[in-house]
């Protein structure tokens, strides 16, 4: 039997780019070779695709950017090439893929604005679809459609940063008037692992927060504090998802920040987390019940806090969530019995699998 062709894509231009490059090194090692051949495409800061075919360890690191190998590729939108073009100096190639397996965190990764390419390239991909991608990258939308479900969040405010600068006294007292206690959290709707999020303590940090959140979109969610435990599950699967044992994060910094998720390794997780075995599977059914509800397809991570009283509140879906040494989702699917090969390959079947189905 022919080996499936992968080309893994990886880099980008949002604000977890390093990121991205990381996990991908791990994707990368853990595709078996003696089913899969694997070719990879790097989409630099500035947005520009190259297919690279040098060592993995160098996507890491970064220095994979200056192979003199590296030629220009995209993906074709087209289903009648089902592949890449391939820029060489003596013409361009076309090359057959048949799955895309997109290790982009962020802004034009997780957004559904790259899987509408995949869409149109008629080529098997894995993650979600367009639809379920943009819902829960954008922050407000999914608190809009968490509530029509009935599925528990924190209070929550949503403002567009243009309407904050026309009248920033208004827009603060209208927060205030829904998020009367402080401290609250500000967020940008649209931005992933927990960049450009503040914590803030009073009007002026509000202001300030704000701010913050505005450099990184356009819309901005504020939330109230919710004192309890962070836990997250990772969700597997198609229409009948599996949901993994439930891990607890104690962060390093005051909240569960980009430095303390990736850089700062004082932050601890706790697999299983440490709640009651009730409340792990109140955990992982509201998973798996956000999941099907939103259309989740292939995997997400779904993160809650949970109240010393028992209540569960879900947070955020992660629909690309990171594949680094120190990330949640393998850890979680490795706690549960899918691990390493055994995962990523069950990643690729399910493409295949959606795929097959929507035709």
């Amino acid at each position: 039997m022919s080996k499936k062709r992968v080309a893994v894509i990886f880099g980008g231009k949002s604000s977890e780019h390093e990121v991205s490059r990381v996990s991908a090194s791990y994707v990368i090692s853990m595709i078996p070779r003696d089913r899969y051949e694997v070719v990879t495409i790097g989409i630099t800061k500035e947005g520009k695709w190259l297919l690279y075919s040098g060592d993995t360890a160098a996507i890491a690191d970064g220095s994979w950017e200056q192979d003199p190998h590296n030629v220009l590729a995209f993906i074709a939108p087209a289903p009648s090439v089902s592949g890449m073009a391939v820029v060489r100096p003596e013409g361009t190639e076309l090359v057959k893929l048949d799955i895309l397996f997109p290790v982009l965190h962020g802004k034009n990764g997780e957004d559904g604005t790259i899987q509408g390419l995949f869409e149109m390239s008629g080529i098997p991909y894995v993650g979600c679809g367009v639809l379920a991608s943009a819902a829960c990258m954008d922050k407000a939308v999914t608190n809009i459609l968490l509530d029509s479900f009935g599925i528990e969040q924190a209070n929550y405010v949503w403002l567009y940063t243009h309407d904050y600068r026309k009248d920033p006294k208004k827009a603060v007292e209208q927060i205030e008037a829904v998020l009367p206690s402080y401290p609250v959290f500000v967020k940008p709707a649209n931005a992933g692992s927990s960049v450009g999020i503040s914590k803030a303590h009073n009007r002026d940090e509000l202001m300030q927060a704000i701010e913050t959140a505005a450099k990184e979109d356009s819309k901005i969610v504020v939330e109230e504090n919710i004192v309890g435990d962070e836990v997250e599950c990772a969700v597997l699967g198609n229409e009948e998802p599996f949901a993994s044992v439930p891990g607890q994060i104690k962060p390093a910094a005051e909240f569960y920040d980009y430095d303390a998720k990736y850089n700062n390794a004082a932050s601890e997780l706790y697999i299983p987390a440490h709640i009651s075995d009730e409340l792990k599977e109140k955990v992982r059914q509201i998973a798996v019940r956000a999941y099907r509800a939103i259309g989740c397809s292939g995997l997400s991570r779904v993160d809650f806090f949970v109240t010393k009283d028992g209540r569960v509140l879900l947070n955020e879906i992660n629909t690309l969530p990171g594949f680094t040494s120190i990330s949640m989702y393998p850890k979680l699917m490795a706690a549960s019995g899918i691990e390493g090969e055994t995962l990523i390959e069950k990643l690729l079947q399910y493409a295949v699998e959606r795929k097959e189905k929507d035709v």
